[in-house]
């Protein structure tokens, strides 16, 4: 048995092979109508969702399962005090699946290490969201043809952006991958997600704060929100929010086959003068994350089903107790029981990484 907490906890052959199965789905539903009967999905959403949870729910359904769970954390037992991690035993006792969402980082991860069944990460503050590039990889592989030889354009808040991360860690891994990353110098992307992805695997990429000089170039631009939620300064959300607003105008500069994605909800910064632009494809990319979920959920219940052992264990090298987590987002400074572990970085010698939300330790 196994969870998908990252992108990266599936190879390129299992994404591959989800996709094939998505698109089976869609060809031949009448063939999965009965796929889960007699299952159960838990959606445990901690903080609020439309698309990820209802998608869930809906994958479930058209999969001849059921749903339990709930849609904020006011409506569960996390209300009273109670931790992820018994959390996660609890509803093990009731459901097969469970598909969650939390703002603190790492908290799915958490789930996985205590639940009896597979865990699903529906988004764990800015850490990841593998969900949601797995919708973007169907979307992508529909509206383009392919997944390698592709100039991505990513667009917006790209430092707590966790579907940003999760694409970059995926379309990485395919051959002649590019990447512009369009941000105010304030919404970079995490040195971590440069050095670990895009310079381990050699993927040219440029760093801009031009939408309008990057647009001619890409294939896929991938437009994010800027998110109130991940602000501790009210007035830099305000200062920030409104950096970036693709119009027809803009759009007037970009390739005729160029499609334009976003993980939804936008606020201001995709024009609604866009939606009747071809190119569009945010509102498909949002159907196709049901059929990927649909596929996601019936490879986790069939490999359980092949074996209920759980194959979470700590990377060789890891340190516990060593170091406080510094990140005031991470799942480990709300949970004080938590072990602290911080795995070794891998590329930088002597530098740790806190297992639950990949922040470096401070000496």
């Amino acid at each position: 048995m196994r969870s998908v907490i990252d992108i990266l906890d599936l190879s390129t052959d299992e994404l591959d092979s989800l996709t094939g199965t998505a698109l089976d789905i869609i060809d031949h539903p009448a063939d999965y109508a009965q796929a889960c009967r007699g299952k159960k999905l838990a959606t445990l959403f901690f903080e609020p969702s439309t698309r990820t949870r209802l998608s869930f729910e809906a994958a479930m359904y058209e999969l001849g399962g059921n749903v339990l769970g709930f849609s904020e954390a006011a409506s569960s037992s996390a209300a009273k005090g109670e931790s992820v991690a018994d959390t996660a035993k609890i509803v093990s006792c009731y459901a097969d699946i469970i598909a969650m969402r939390h703002p603190r980082e790492g908290a799915a991860l958490v789930a996985a290490m205590n639940a009896t069944v597979p865990v699903i990460n529906g988004g764990d503050g800015g850490h990841c969201h593998p969900t949601q590039t797995l919708a973007d990889l169907l979307t992508i592989r529909r509206e383009m043809g392919r997944f390698d030889h592709l100039t991505i354009g990513v667009c917006g808040d790209l430092r707590y952006g966790r579907t940003v991360h999760s694409l970059i860690n995926a379309m990485s891994r395919y051959e002649g991958t590019r990447f512009v990353l369009i941000s105010p110098e304030e919404l970079r992307v995490p040195a971590y997600v440069e050095r670990e992805t895009l310079q381990k695997n050699g993927v040219p990429y440029r760093q801009t704060a031009d939408l309008d000089g990057a647009i001619p170039s890409l294939d896929v631009l991938y437009m994010t929100r800027i998110q109130r939620e991940r602000f501790s300064d009210p007035a830099q959300y305000e200062r920030l929010k409104d950096c970036y607003v693709l119009t027809p105008d803009k759009l007037a500069n970009a390739g005729k086959n160029m499609a334009v994605l976003h993980p939804l909800p936008r606020v201001n910064e995709i024009s609604v003068a866009v939606d009747a632009d071809p190119r569009a494809a945010y509102f498909r990319q949002a159907l196709n994350g049901k059929y990927m979920r649909m596929a996601l959920i019936l490879m986790l219940l069939s490999e359980a089903e092949k074996s209920a052992d759980r194959n979470i264990s700590l990377p060789d090298g890891c340190l516990t107790g060593a170091h406080t987590c510094r990140n005031p987002r991470c799942i480990s400074a709300v949970e004080q029981e938590l072990p602290r572990v911080f795995r070794p970085d891998g590329h930088e010698k002597g530098v740790y990484r806190c297992l639950y939300c990949e922040t470096a330790a401070e000496d």
